[in-house]
């Protein structure tokens, strides 16, 4: 299996990496998004420490059923032959209502064949009020015209 673009990355293919990358994760799929990934693919994500597509589906799982609504824009920080940098945002509600903004980076690693290898992110988060939302697109893919996270100021 292939998942274009494949490294070495140059800065257009870079871009589009990261926007295919962000387009799984706003479908909310996890089974979806893990073959984005070797099958042993080690992540850090947050104080987690995971292995592979079946602990990646767990994760995401988790994640999206507490984090409702979830909307996110990843941005290029930097890039090399096989790595991607990348800051993100992503806004979601929790069961009660009460919104909230996550703020992070990741560090990527690719095989030859566009399959991330290895996956670190760090991640905060904060109370937002539902009136300081920015991301209002219909749940799904961000449109092309919405703004990313530099134009938001974020």
């Amino acid at each position: 299996m292939s998942r274009p673009p494949l490294p070495p990355f140059d800065e257009q293919t870079a871009i589009q990496k990261i926007r295919l990358a962000e387009d799984g994760w706003n479908s909310r799929d996890p089974e979806k998004v893990a073959l984005a990934y070797t099958e042993d693919c080690p992540w850090r994500n947050r104080a987690e420490f995971i292995r592979g597509r079946e602990e990646i589906v767990q994760l995401l799982t988790r994640k999206w059923t507490r984090e409702l609504d979830y909307r996110l824009i990843k941005e290029l920080w930097a890039f090399t032959d096989n790595r991607i940098a990348v800051r993100f945002a992503y806004e979601f509600h929790d069961d009660s209502g009460q919104w909230f903004r996550a703020y992070g980076n990741e560090n990527w690693e690719f095989e030859a064949d566009g399959l991330m290898r290895r996956r670190i992110a760090s991640i905060n988060e904060h109370a937002i009020a539902a009136e300081d939302r920015l991301f209002h697109w219909p749940l799904g893919r961000r449109p092309d015209d919405h703004a990313g996270l530099s134009e938001l100021g974020l």
